[in-house]
């Protein structure tokens, strides 16, 4: 009995929680999301689901983030284009994430003019996934540029990190100013680990390019956090960017430092 009732409090926790959906066809690829997702965003209820059409039953549901696996098809596929339009239709307040086998510069672009937020190429090491999905979800937009070798870091070579980069943000079409008054708030080695963070670099890269350790790194994202008044390493990208309003420094988040993308 006690296990019934335990099991009935998590269904209906789980219920209020918000959603986020994985669309893919094939089992093996959606299953191996599905637990990425579940380990790594267990702050919300994580559904997949073969098809668009299984958003039927999401109506009710507070859905923030629909992915939709695309594999090799183009994004101008009618198809894809039927997919897209039914997602928009079925969950007004997502944002709709692509993944695609393909990372071309043609198809990220289609695929940004008919308004997702997310481009997610099946090429990407899963920490930079994850953390395209994490700026997606608290209001920015993630496309990758194609890089290889980004998941050898052993052959990582500081004069040529910026052949690294991951990714940029958009902000629907321009890009926001920053504040220079706030630049000031920031010391030099904080404002350079925050211009790494801003292309997406995980920790060890960043420790790498700069010649610094770990854990010196996790510091400055700390202070970085602290002083964005941010929860978390994308929402002080975000509020640097001038994409989230400041809130007041009296809160200090540092102590909820998002885990390493």
């Amino acid at each position: 009995m006690h296990d019934i009732i335990n099991t009935s409090k998590r269904l209906n926790e789980s219920l209020h929680l918000p959603v986020l959906v994985i669309i893919e066809p094939l089992v093996l690829p959606r299953t191996c999301i599905l637990h990425v997702l579940r380990r790594e965003l267990d702050e919300f209820e994580i559904l997949d689901m073969a098809t668009v059409q299984g958003l039927d039953c999401t109506s009710a549901r507070d859905v923030r983030l629909v992915m939709l696996s695309i594999a090799d098809k183009p994004i101008g596929d009618p198809s894809v284009e039927d997919d897209l339009a039914f997602v928009a239709e079925c969950c007004p307040n997502a944002a709709t994430v692509v993944l695609s086998n393909h990372d071309d510069e043609p198809t990220v672009q289609a695929a940004m003019q008919r308004g997702v937020r997310g481009f997610l190429s099946t090429s990407l090491p899963i920490e930079i996934a994850i953390a395209g999905l994490r700026l997606v979800l608290v209001g920015g937009a993630y496309r990758p540029l194609p890089v290889a070798g980004m998941n050898r870091i052993t052959d990582f070579e500081p004069p040529d990190a910026r052949g690294l980069v991951p990714a940029y943000l958009i902000n629907e079409g321009a890009r926001v100013a920053i504040d220079r008054r706030s630049v000031t708030d920031l010391t030099p080695r904080e404002q350079q680990v925050l211009a790494e963070l801003e292309l997406g670099l995980p920790n060890k890269l960043i420790a790498a390019k700069l010649g610094l350790s770990e854990s010196t790194v996790k510091m400055h994202i700390q202070h970085i956090m602290r002083k964005c008044a941010a929860h978390n390493r994308t929402e002080a990208v975000l509020r640097w960017r001038g994409r989230l309003p400041a809130q007041s420094r009296d809160h200090d988040p540092g102590a909820a430092l998002m885990p390493e993308t």
